[in-house]
């Protein structure tokens, strides 16, 4: 794949998916900012993965829900690399209950960790990539955002946003060269899923045309195509990394 810019920030990536986009991107040669709120360790060992490899990775912890946090950040990488190329936003969190037992602040934080973090991304690296008139984000979404979930009024809230925040902003920086699109994982397997009973387990696969669970390295592969010049006449849109499961 190839990839005109040198470095890339990606949010959350100290661990699951997110630690595997990392070390994906590095492997096609970009430096790649593992980004951590509070598992330092974790964050270290994707970035000593990434070197052991022969790859290139710094770590930078911050609260990407924290507007001048993640304002600091980019300028970090900006005082660092003379350039923010490359964006995904990944981090997010889940707080799963029944919306009629959902206070508002429960909801809220699920917005502002997996919404508002992802606008002050997208907004942040609009400046700072409109001076070269280039650059491509990822926003990570979920199946979640497009079909809805018992049980997940706020993820899904969070992430159907993010879908179409992608859109408006791929629409706001078209002319500025900049790309913005997004993936919608489905299932897909991680330490999260590791734990769940083979009886579980079945009955999630009997809802996938494919019979299985998606690997994160497989999420990792998708994304880095958007990020790419292979997807530069790509923006706005969402590709579904699924297994079948939601094909409308």
């Amino acid at each position: 794949m190839k990839f005109s810019g040198k470095n890339v920030l990606v949010t959350g990536s100290s661990r699951g998916i997110g630690a595997e986009i990392a070390k994906t991107l590095a492997g096609y040669g970009l430096k790649v900012w593992v980004n951590y709120r509070s598992g330092a360790a974790e964050a270290d060992a994707v970035k000593d993965a990434i070197e052991a490899a022969g790859g290139s990775a710094a770590v930078i912890g911050f609260d990407v829900s924290d507007d001048a946090a993640f304002i600091e950040a980019i300028k970090t990488i900006m005082d660092s690399d003379g350039e923010l190329s490359y964006l995904v936003n990944n981090a997010g969190i889940t707080n799963d209950k029944l919306a009629l037992r959902m206070k508002t602040n429960e909801f809220m934080n699920v917005i502002n960790a997996n919404l508002t973090s992802c606008f002050i991304g997208c907004r942040e690296s609009m400046k700072v990539m409109r001076k070269k008139r280039f650059g491509s984000v990822v926003n990570i979404s979920s199946i979640v955002g497009e079909t809805g979930n018992g049980g997940q009024t706020s993820y899904a809230a969070s992430k159907g946003g993010v879908i179409a925040m992608t859109k408006s902003f791929a629409l706001e920086a078209a002319t500025s060269g900049i790309r913005y699109n997004s993936v919608t994982p489905g299932f897909i397997a991680t330490e999260m899923t590791e734990v769940l009973s083979d009886e579980v387990k079945e009955s999630f696969t009997s809802k996938i045309p494919m019979n299985r669970f998606g690997s994160a390295g497989e999420v990792a592969e998708a994304t880095a195509f958007l990020l790419s010049d292979n997807s530069s006449y790509i923006t706005g849109e969402t590709l579904k990394v699924n297994g079948g499961m939601n094909m409308a």
